[in-house]
């Protein structure tokens, strides 16, 4: 068995201490979800393991001709190179043949009837038999279009950095390391490559040690997981939900230990305050167990803040847009309208460049509209928290930084102070004094959002919120979402997120007007997997036909009988093709041209279901 091991490592930044006698052990059936709060080098974990940065202390202990590969949140790549090129620049002699075979192909469409031309081109040929070429290139086809890159001939160059991000994801995908390091895998991916790509690493074959916000995502893949805690690791077995009732336990167990411990302190106080009578050598071992106590005492306040009573007070009038249209380059959005409520969580989905900030600038007030109007209530207040956070004085201190905001929130129940609140959006006491120029990009981003929310907004508004926020930020950002007394309106693409925060989605496509719904995100999102590619022009003459003979209509012809009979079977008989079908796909792997074939049978078989339904739609309104 292959195992990786992490021994003692120790490593620190300045005065900054990320890991201290830090173990664990990656074996070759692990998949395991790396979890931590921003900031306690989880990043720096991977770098370390890949030998790009060293331990102060510790040993990172690899087999012989044991292979890592890691997916950075910002890879470097060579601009000159094309996708494929990339994609095999660990392997020269596919790289070279596969350059030799394009540019004799070219060759070859000038000149078909060259026997020279003929020649070389069978021998490259037969050489890409030898080095197995024809497969790689294959699979790596497959796995960059289910990623969304189609043309392998573009230089990085002309990429965006989603783009580049997801050719550097296919080509440590393709290269099957011993062990495989993804940070922020699902950055810059629709829904569909995520689901693809869970499905592929859940089959990888060797270890996965991941980084991620996605918690579906996580759930899906992990079959363990790995808490970063205050330079500790905490290795748990199973899933994201499994480490969530895990951690649960752990926690239990140390709060029961601490009221113990607490429960002892007293006694030990009580004793200490009666003055023992001469307190003799006899006494001595007593007192330093209670000096002892004393000194492991946790210090840390367990009461929870209200934090969500620190909205103000909101009026029946909040936001209502009324006919509103932009356009840049092309029309965003004509004609929409929108009623925002008191209580209102709405979530705004869709595709890059579709609208969505333009319509958050909008309601914020930075972004005029070309016609119709925005109305905003007299008691509303404005939070956002946009992509872009403010510019920050980095020579501030954190708790400094926050009390620009406010020293102290009032609430119906008190008062929260500024250093509570930095507890409560897990900075802890001995980093409030921390300057800010020391922080990660995730901890600044943590930060900002804090000095909003001690504004006590009543209409927070969010943009891409998930963005290098940590898994345990965000649940403490929902939590606060939950019992939050105003309204929320939020960008995102995490599906999670969206289907805790919101009840209510605005849809941005590509083209057309924003759609709104009811459903939560993932199941609006299963929905579109299952809708048809092109939905059939409507003839309204057909339909006026179709209306009159079910008007004049009672009851089913003997040859109608017959095929009400049947339809149902035939319906089913489509549904299990379509269901085999679909499975058939998923485990394709790098068969491009079968999932080629198998794509082209389900729109076909897709069309005679929908044609089907039609029918029995039709024939039972007559059945009975």
């Amino acid at each position: 068995m292959k195992q990786c091991k992490i021994l003692n490592i120790t490593k620190s930044y300045g005065e900054k201490n990320l890991f201290q006698d830090l173990s664990f052990t990656i074996t070759d059936s692990d998949k395991i979800g790396l979890i931590g709060v921003n900031g306690t080098g989880k990043s720096t974990l991977m770098k370390l393991i890949t030998g790009v940065e060293y331990p102060d202390e510790g040993i990172i202990e690899r087999p012989k001709n044991y292979t890592i590969k890691l997916l950075d949140q910002e890879p470097e790549l060579n601009g000159e190179l094309t996708i494929m090129e990339t994609i095999f620049e660990s392997d020269a002699e596919i790289t070279k043949l596969m350059n030799q075979y394009t540019a004799i192909m070219k060759k070859y469409e000038l000149k078909p009837e060259s026997a020279e031309i003929q020649s070389e081109m069978l021998s490259i040929q037969q050489r890409m038999d030898e080095e197995n070429a024809w497969d790689a290139a294959s699979k790596a086809k497959s796995v960059l279009s289910k990623l969304g890159i189609q043309n392998t001939e573009m230089k990085l160059k002309q990429l965006s950095g989603g783009q580049k991000k997801r050719v550097a994801l296919a080509q440590v995908l393709l290269e099957e390391p011993d062990l495989l390091l993804l940070d922020e895998p699902t950055n810059h991916l629709d829904y569909e490559a995520i689901l693809w790509l869970g499905q592929y690493l859940q089959k990888y074959p060797g270890s996965l040690l991941f980084v991620s916000h996605d918690r579906y995502f996580i759930d899906q893949v992990s079959n363990s997981m790995l808490e970063i805690d205050k330079g500790k690791a905490y290795k748990y077995k199973g899933n994201y939900q499994r480490f969530i009732e895990a951690k649960a336990e752990r926690e239990d167990q140390e709060a029961s230990e601490e009221r113990k411990k607490t429960n002892l302190y007293k006694n030990e106080l009580a004793w200490m305050r009666k003055g023992a009578k001469a307190r003799t050598t006899k006494q001595k071992a007593r007192i330093q167990r209670f000096e002892n106590l004393e000194t492991s005492m946790s210090k840390e306040d367990d009461n929870e803040l209200n934090i969500g009573a620190l909205s103000s007070r909101l009026g029946k009038q909040v936001i209502e847009l009324k006919n509103v249209s932009k356009k840049y380059d092309r029309v965003l959005f004509e004609n929409f309208s929108l009623l925002v409520i008191p209580g209102d969580r709405i979530g705004i989905a869709g595709s890059n460049g579709s609208g969505k900030s333009t319509l958050m600038n909008m309601i914020a007030g930075r972004v005029k509209p070309d016609s119709g109007s925005v109305e905003i209530g007299q008691t509303v207040k404005i939070a956002y928290f946009s992509q872009e956070i403010e510019e920050i004085d980095q020579q501030l201190r954190m708790i400094e930084y926050i009390r620009e905001s406010a020293e102290v929130v009032e609430t119906a129940e008190g008062t929260i102070s500024a250093s509570q609140m930095l507890e409560q959006f897990l900075f802890p006491p001995e980093s409030h004094g921390t300057p800010i120029y020391k922080l990660s990009g995730g901890e600044k981003r943590r930060l900002y959002l804090l000095k909003l929310l001690m504004k006590q907004p009543n209409v927070l508004m969010l943009d891409e919120p998930t963005n290098d926020l940590d898994t345990q930020t965000l649940t403490v950002l929902e939590n606060f979402l939950d019992i939050f007394g105003g309204v929320v309106i939020t960008v995102s693409h995490d599906r999670y997120f969206l289907d805790k925060v919101t009840d209510k989605l605005i849809i941005f496509k590509e083209s057309g007007p924003p759609e709104v719904t009811l459903d939560d995100y993932s199941t609006y999102l299963e929905k579109q997997l299952n809708l048809p590619a092109d939905e059939p022009v409507k003839n309204p003459l057909k339909e006026q036909n179709t209306a009159e003979t079910k008007k004049e209509k009672t009851r089913l012809s003997y040859k109608e009988k017959l095929e009400w009979e049947e339809i149902t079977s035939s319906i089913e008989n489509i549904e299990g093709k379509i269901e085999a079908l679909e499975q058939e796909l998923n485990e394709t792997g790098s068969d491009f041209v079968r999932a080629e074939e198998i794509n082209a049978e389900l729109v076909s078989l897709n069309d005679k279901l929908e044609e089907l339904i039609e029918r029995w739609s039709y024939l039972s309104e007559f059945a009975e």
